[in-house]
């Protein structure tokens, strides 16, 4: 997915599901760092992506929240 695609459904998104979001890409992060250490990783560039989704949903958040004030 492109990233403006991806900023655009992230950006539909409530505060709920950003939350929900945010949590399952830290589990996916989580399994995906254990995978590479133990060297059954498929996707070695999933980790940086993972870490890049995460860093736009705080952005999202952040930016929502400075609205809001």
């Amino acid at each position: 997915m492109k990233r403006k695609e991806k900023l655009r459904e992230l950006n539909e998104l409530s505060g709920e599901q950003l939350k929900e979001r945010l949590k399952d890409l830290s589990i996916a992060l989580l399994k995906n760092r254990f995978e590479a250490k133990t060297g059954h990783v498929d996707n070695p560039c999933l980790v940086r992506e993972i870490r890049k989704d995460i860093a736009r949903v705080k952005t999202i958040e952040s930016a929502r929240a400075g609205r809001a004030k």
